[in-house]
């Protein structure tokens, strides 16, 4: 029975757990909080931090026993109280930095604060008229800056103190006597909890409340040009989120483009649906489109040259402009053609034997049916109209015929009492 199980709770292992379980749960928590990988998360370090030092105590069988026993007041009054560095357990763990996992986190393990502060990234939406032709767009965002009051110190100027229990570092050295040899380890400093300064809470800086930084609300002019492409990155080079002690970090805007009611876009090439009559696809005529920069267009369509159902056709150079080139794309469109629901003759009656002989005329000739021989019992019928309402009614009697055919043989069919 141990006496505390706070070092095993951190690492969230039983407390009879094995080595190889120590070891696995060590390295995932490490890899998942290290202060490289959470820059813009402070609590981090500290769970890194946590997870190294119980990591290094249930490690070594002698300071876990002293632990499982008297607890953590048991290890500073055996004299363990110290240990090895975080940074220094993590390159050791994972081999410094070779090995696997190598330069995963930017490079030595010795170097626990980042060399410059998280990017912001946010994604711009841009309408297809205003990648069409160019935009500035005016962008707010808040970002962290250095507290203009106390100039990142965190407190008055002279009462930020350098902590004298660890020289500033952050970490303390200490050593234990282990038979005939003394072993040296780190531990985080108690007194200003690795932070390597103490601020008194009266002398703290009243705007930034000792965090060194205040939030900023900043706008940005961001250029869309034309015919950009969505997925485009526009960069913002040191204007993201400042820290004491490393380089500001970059605001990222990603375009995304929205999607359009006429047109669709596909590289640099425009498509557009017309729908015509069948008078216009038979005997020509002129459709208007407006563009993405309100010019109209106005499309003719050649006498005789007979546009079929589906048919696509080119405008070229009518495009979206190229990305920083002077060209342009195609115009795409794809004709939908309506066909009249019936032909009429005056007054709405039937269609007249002159006009159907002047269609004739006019259209080829009709296409060679297949005939039936000359010995065959034909019928002559006529097409009727589908009614979409009448079709759906029959399918439900349908239905509910099927329904009485499926019961019991022997069931009786119950009639209402007639009054």
């Amino acid at each position: 029975m141990v006496k505390e199980t706070k070092f095993y709770d951190i690492l969230g292992v039983p407390t009879d757990c094995t080595e190889a379980q120590l070891k696995s749960a060590y390295k995932k928590g490490a890899l998942k909080h290290h202060p490289d990988k959470n820059a813009h998360n402070p609590d981090a370090a500290d769970k890194f931090k946590d997870l190294s030092h119980a990591y290094e105590v249930l490690s070594d069988p002698q300071r876990r026993s002293l632990y499982d026993q008297y607890g953590e007041e048991g290890l500073e009054q055996g004299g363990a109280g110290g240990g090895m560095a975080a940074e220094d357990l993590f390159a050791q763990f994972f081999g410094g930095g070779g090995g696997p996992f190598g330069g995963m986190f930017g490079g030595g393990m010795r170097e626990t604060g980042p060399k410059k502060a998280r990017t912001i990234s946010h994604v711009h939406k841009v309408s297809l008229e205003d990648i069409y032709r160019g935009k500035i767009s005016k962008l707010a965002l808040q970002k962290s800056v250095i507290c203009p009051k106390c100039d990142g110190r965190g407190g008055k100027e002279g009462a930020v103190k350098k902590c004298t229990g660890c020289d500033g570092r952050g970490m303390k050295t200490m050593m234990r006597q282990m038979g005939p040899m003394i072993q040296r380890f780190q531990t985080v400093c108690p007194d200003c909890q690795g932070e390597g300064e103490i601020i008194r809470d009266r002398d703290r800086c009243k705007q930034c409340n000792g965090k060194k930084t205040t939030i900023e609300r900043k706008v940005l002019h961001v250029h869309v040009d034309r015919g950009v492409k969505p997925g485009t990155k526009i960069e913002f080079r040191g204007e993201g989120d400042q820290l004491p002690g490393v380089e500001p970090g970059d605001v990222v805007f990603e375009i995304e483009q929205k999607p359009h009611a006429r047109f669709q876009r596909k590289d640099d090439d425009l498509f557009y649906h017309a729908e015509i009559d069948l008078l216009t696809a038979l005997a020509g005529g002129a459709i208007h489109i407006e563009h993405l920069d309100e010019r109209w267009l106005t499309v003719e369509i050649t006498p005789g040259e007979v546009i079929s159902p589906g048919e696509v056709k080119v405008i070229r150079g009518q495009g979206m402009p190229s990305y920083r080139h002077h060209d342009h794309g195609n115009l795409y469109i794809q004709f939908d053609v309506k066909f009249p629901e019936k032909i009429t003759g005056p007054d709405d009656g039937p269609m007249t034997e002159e006009a159907r002989q002047a269609l004739e005329r006019i259209l080829p000739p009709r296409k060679v049916d297949i005939q039936p021989p000359p010995d065959a019992m034909t019928e002559d019928f006529t097409l009727d109209s589908v009614d979409p309402t009448r079709e759906q009614a029959r399918a439900r009697g349908m239905a509910m015929d099927d329904d009485d055919d499926e019961m019991h043989p022997g069931a009786e069919r119950v009639q209402c009492a007639s009054q």
